[in-house]
């Protein structure tokens, strides 16, 4: 049955990318041409690599041959997501385009072929005649789709490389204290290091964390896209993180498809403090984190009741979980705010209406029951270095007391 999912997979992307070919290369040209030959050579290896790229990533591939194949592979991929919809959307309009074309003159008639002769004058070739109407009308077409979807992925991509921009969010409390009023938890998720973002990506998150002077640092999972040893180097800037009261930091589930026992003792090397479902008392509030549900199937799951169990009910609780499906343990064991990543805020439309049925709050601020729950789009990416809808953050949550 796998095999047969596989190859039906298989024959849809190829009749996709088929419709694509034609409207995009083969209506856009007359003849068998170095145009379209380059074209379709495109249209041939961008989705071998697309499909490489994925399959590197996914089984853990050598490091070296994920780096070669993510670029191409990956920006091709979110090309070929937005080139579909520009398509179909060219569809719907070109009987106005072509009634354009039509009404202006653009490009010459159809010519009309008499039974058994040619259809241009003996000694002509099409290109010196110009252009046929149906011609400019799928040029016309093509062209808009392409430079859209090409304009929406570049955008996109420039948005993830120069890094998140900050949001700031005030979470009221009933149990905090008067004295911890305008206390200031940076929060960072998915920043993804990996065969794309490196060691730079890595200074500009924290040079734009350590510029919020919080009071902490909550790294929520999925640092992380590969091992210890291929990624050290880039996680190095993590040292100079930089808060009154610390750096913490929770699994997420990449790191347990990249070691998470190395990364967590990595972690602890540059200065930052796991909560492998620990609790922490700091002055005024309780500080909680919990594995991810990933880290089931080797027994390193989330334990709510070793995080949680035998705290003072009275004092406020913040809780650091990766994905916001642990929210309902949260409000099992009275958690007043849960901090999370994971969705990316969908990262590429329509990913979000996805991300909606299996999560319940993409991003921003919500609340169940008595318990919060806030939801960062995270830092990074994964897969394509593209975000589309979905800009990429670092949160500065400001604690308010409702006694202040």
């Amino acid at each position: 049955m796998v095999i047969v999912f596989a190859l039906l997979a298989l024959a849809l992307v190829a009749a996709l990318y088929g419709y694509l070919w034609r409207r995009l290369v083969r209506d856009t040209t007359t003849s068998w041409g170095r145009p379209r030959e380059i074209a379709t050579v495109v249209f041939v290896v961008g989705p071998v690599l697309m499909l490489a790229a994925l399959f590197a990533e996914v089984g853990h591939a050598p490091f070296v041959l994920r780096r070669t194949l993510a670029w191409p592979g990956f920006l091709w991929m979110a090309l070929s997501l937005y080139l579909l919809p520009a398509v179909v959307a060219g569809e719907v309009l070109r009987p106005l385009v072509s009634r354009l074309v039509d009404r202006f003159g653009f490009g010459r008639p159809e010519p009309e072929r008499p039974e058994g002769q040619p259809s241009q004058p003996a000694g002509t070739t099409p290109q010196a005649l110009g252009p046929t109407r149906r011609l400019v009308v799928s040029r016309m077409v093509g062209g808009t789709a392409a430079t859209a979807a090409a304009a929406t992925v570049g955008y996109g991509t420039y948005g993830v490389l120069r890094g998140p921009r900050v949001r700031r969010v005030t979470v009221p409390l009933a149990k905090l204290p008067r004295a911890a009023h305008g206390y200031r938890i940076a929060v960072v998720s998915d920043i993804h290091l990996g065969p794309i973002l490196g060691r730079g990506f890595a200074q500009r998150v924290v040079d734009t964390i350590n510029a919020t002077q919080p009071d902490l640092i909550a790294v929520v999972g999925d640092l992380v896209d590969g091992s210890v040893k291929d990624l050290g180097p880039a996680a190095a800037p993590l040292t100079q993180l930089s808060a009154r009261h610390g750096a913490y930091f929770v699994t997420g589930n990449h790191e347990y498809f990249s070691g998470a026992a190395q990364w967590v003792e990595e972690i602890r090397r540059l200065g930052l403090r796991p909560l492998e479902n620990a609790r922490t008392e700091l002055a005024r509030f309780d500080l909680a984190g919990v594995n991810d549900i990933a880290g089931e199937g080797t027994g390193q799951g989330p334990d709510f009741d070793r995080a949680l169990g035998g705290r003072d009910p009275a004092r406020a609780c913040v809780l650091l979980a990766h994905q916001p499906v642990q929210i309902h343990e949260a409000v099992r064991h009275h958690v007043d705010l849960q901090l999370s990543g994971h969705t990316h805020g969908g990262q590429l439309w329509p990913g979000n209406l996805i991300a909606t049925e299996v999560n319940p709050t993409v991003a921003g601020l919500d609340r169940y029951g008595d318990t919060q729950l806030y939801v960062s789009r995270g830092a990074g990416a994964w897969g394509p270095p593209t975000r589309v809808r979905a800009p990429s953050d670092i949160t500065v949550v400001e604690l308010a007391s409702k006694q202040a």
